[in-house]
């Protein structure tokens, strides 16, 4: 494959808005733990290579298991998740389709706050842009070389 543009070196503006906002995250009251496991799902569909690296090692780092994660991807068919996770999935699977069904957003408001379900969009939204931006511009190079708290 041939390189292609360095989008942190040539877009440092753009992408520090992506910064700010997992900053902002961070201090939302969906916790890590879920936003990681949301984040890791997201990123399975989206196949993108150095963001489930990196969101793997960073859900095992707030306490998910080896199990949880390799369920992930079927987790309709198995005990290991939460209402909360389930609702969770749910909402994140269909944000990321562009196609969120009444039922779908009924399991999520029974299970997050108003404020939470923003934020859990806002989750949902920002991995979705990580995850176009390493797919548009890969750099093979970097897949899993990230280290847990590398990026503060």
């Amino acid at each position: 494959m041939e390189q292609r543009i360095n989008f942190y070196e040539k877009g440092p503006n753009a992408i520090k808005t992506l910064f700010h906002t997992g900053a902002y995250l961070k201090k939302s009251p969906v916790e890590a733990k879920l936003q990681e496991l949301v984040f890791f799902r997201v990123s399975q569909i989206n196949g993108c290579a150095y963001c489930l690296d990196m969101h793997s090692k960073d859900a095992r780092a707030h306490g998910e298991t080896e199990q949880r994660l390799y369920g992930l991807s079927a987790w309709r068919e198995t005990p290991y998740y939460t209402d909360r996770e389930r609702a969770a999935l749910a909402w994140a699977e269909a944000v990321t389709a562009c196609h969120v069904p009444d039922d779908t957003y009924a399991m999520a408001k029974e299970q997050f706050s108003d404020e939470e379900l923003v934020d859990l969009t806002l989750a949902i939204t920002t991995i979705n842009s990580w995850n176009r931006f390493n797919i548009a511009f890969p750099m093979p190079q970097v897949v899993g070389t990230y280290r847990v708290g590398q990026f503060g």
